[in-house]
């Protein structure tokens, strides 16, 4: 195998990939890129067993042949190249890399032990526009757990109906947004890593282009111009937010958006070092209090707001609740609550399209 590619558009296209290449892993090929030269182009691909990307992208191709070579090192070494051409070529000693009058080396595997991934999934195929998914992804992923002890929460539930409905949920806060969808090919129901999902956010460069999701045996391929992502999905059952989110509310308050994220923002800074960043919120009227205190001080600010129903105070994870504050889009949010040991709403104003559930937490003092 030998090629000659921009610097730049290789190391791009390397560092892509190299998102799916395994790490802490006993099989050192899954820490490898396939590099496969033919005739005009270069096609990476690397997979860790769940999470799978290839792309292609345009080289002088002078002799055709593939071979793995280390995904994170060779990320990390084309990342000082970007205004070179680069000559990558395989010989007994692995990979010989040259730029300029340089040449250097960097071991590798042969291809065949790679694994090899289906990539011929198309039972079932959903059409939506690439601004819309990345909105609903940022909108909620968030909220996924990040430990293992319940799989299934690690990804999103993605249902599609007449919409795409998008839920996460960790243990004490839960996401749930919606946006359309232009086409289908039937009713479908599925739980996608989050990480797969931040990985598709990163691929999607055009908000009007319509981009097309494709299901079949558990596993889900989505592909844009030359890179394709493959994914396994998460099997199991996911929490039903009907039992969750409640329905109605003893207190509703109104607030100004800006100014709340600012003043929790404050008060937060005194609590960074506890566990649970601790804020408090006491509505009252046409205003709400927001205040935090630890041995480095205390914070006390006042936001104007409408609220009805019955006065509240309420404490909980700052992180959260700015997390929540930022996902939402309008100048006034709703902030729906139960009590104070409760879980409570929050939304914009005017449009309904995405809710957060918060745990508030129990203020010891």
């Amino acid at each position: 195998m030998k090629f000659v590619c921009n610097g730049l558009t290789l190391s791009e296209a390397v560092l892509k990939v190299s998102k799916a290449c395994a790490v802490r892993t006993t099989a050192p090929i899954m820490e490898c890129i396939l590099v496969s030269a033919r005739t005009e182009e270069v096609t990476l691909f690397a997979t860790d067993g769940e999470l799978s990307i290839r792309k292609t992208v345009k080289a002088d191709v002078f002799e055709e042949g593939e071979i793995c070579i280390p995904g994170k090192l060779l990320a990390d070494f084309l990342g000082k190249l970007v205004e070179e051409e680069v000559m990558i070529a395989s010989s007994e000693r692995g990979a010989e890399i040259r730029y300029r009058d340089s040449a250097s080396f960097i071991q590798a595997m042969g291809a065949e032990d790679f694994p090899k991934i289906n990539l011929e999934i198309g039972e079932k195929s959903f059409v939506i526009k690439q601004g819309d998914l990345k909105k609903i992804i940022a909108g909620t992923t968030f909220c996924c757990a990040q430990d293992d002890s319940r799989p299934v929460l690690k990804g999103c539930l993605m249902e599609f109906g007449d919409n795409l409905e998008m839920t996460a949920l960790d243990g004490y806060r839960l996401a749930l947004s919606h946006v359309d969808i232009l086409a289908k090919s039937g009713e479908n129901s599925i739980i996608c890593p989050a990480r797969t999902l931040a990985e598709i956010s990163r691929m999607l460069t055009d908000d009007e282009k319509e981009i097309t999701l494709y299901t079949q045996g558990g596993m889900l391929m989505v592909g844009s111009d030359d890179m394709v992502i493959v994914s396994r999905l998460y099997q199991g059952e996911f929490i039903k937010k009907e039992n969750v989110i409640p329905s109605r509310f003893t207190t509703v308050a109104t607030l100004p958006r800006t100014e709340l994220i600012a003043s929790a923002e404050r008060a937060a800074i005194l609590n960074r070092g506890d566990k649970n960043n601790l804020i408090t919120l006491d509505i009252a009227g046409d205003a709400v209090r927001i205040s935090s205190a630890s041995e480095a001080g205390n914070v006390a600010e006042t936001v104007p707001a409408s609220a009805e129903g019955l006065d509240l105070t309420i404490s909980m994870n700052a992180k959260y609740l700015l997390d929540s504050l930022r996902a939402l889009g309008e100048e006034k949010v709703v902030i729906s609550f139960n009590g104070p040991i409760s879980p409570f709403i929050l939304q914009n104003s005017e449009q309904k399209d995405s809710l957060y559930l918060i745990l508030p937490v129990r203020n010891a003092s």
